[in-house]
């Protein structure tokens, strides 16, 4: 039986830890390397070019998106399978349609990751039940554009629309449309719907939280 090599890269020891004993279950898997920020991630993903990633969305020093992109510059042949807190239905479509090979939420039960690391490391891909729901229950929301989310990312960052117009070359009456169509779209009527949104689409530094 072959032998598979394995990275998992997560800020939380405790997580790695859950991880790594669902890999002992199935055998045939050698872990290699663990990482809690994402450079240490891309650094070890260069050293070893493992056959599996487990990857956490968001860490210290280098998102997950970015240590994705890397991965799949230095090490192609590798599966990688994001393990998110994140819940944003947008979020876990994009990992989809980025090519990931694996998708869980942590809240994910050892049972369905056991299957699904399985799954893919015999060369399959695997979505896991929760995510699934979430992506077929969401309803279809309009598109934001690139400028109403620049836009977003400021007002999450705590920016007023003076300075946010500054930042952005364009006058603090164009950043009040830009809000309004924000909240129109996203069906909220207040900044502090805007920053739950914000945050569940990962544009604030919450690493920290998950």
């Amino acid at each position: 039986m072959a032998t598979y090599r394995a990275i998992i890269a997560d800020d939380h020891a405790i997580v790695r830890r859950s991880l790594a004993a669902i890999l002992a279950e199935i055998g045939n898997v050698e872990i290699v390397a663990e990482a809690e920020n994402g450079i240490e991630t891309i650094a070890l993903i260069k050293e070893h070019a493992p056959d599996l990633l487990l990857l956490d969305a968001a860490m210290p020093l280098a998102r997950g998106v970015q240590v994705y992109a890397e991965a799949r510059r230095w090490s192609p042949d590798t599966k990688v399978i994001v393990v998110t807190g994140f819940t944003s239905v947008s979020m876990l479509a994009d990992w989809l349609s980025a090519g990931v090979d694996g998708l869980f939420l942590k809240s994910a039960n050892p049972e369905e990751m056991h299957k699904g690391f399985s799954q893919v490391l015999a060369g399959g891909k695997f979505v896991s039940e929760e995510v699934a729901r979430k992506l077929a229950a969401e309803p279809e929301r309009e598109q934001l554009t690139d400028r109403e989310r620049e836009v977003l990312a400021l007002i999450a960052a705590g920016h007023q629309n003076g300075p946010i117009g500054e930042k952005l070359f364009i006058s603090p009456k164009t950043v009040e449309k830009h809000r309004a169509s924000l909240m129109a779209k996203l069906g909220v009527n207040s900044v502090s719907g805007l920053l739950t949104y914000a945050l569940r689409e990962g544009m604030l530094d919450e690493h920290r939280q998950l």
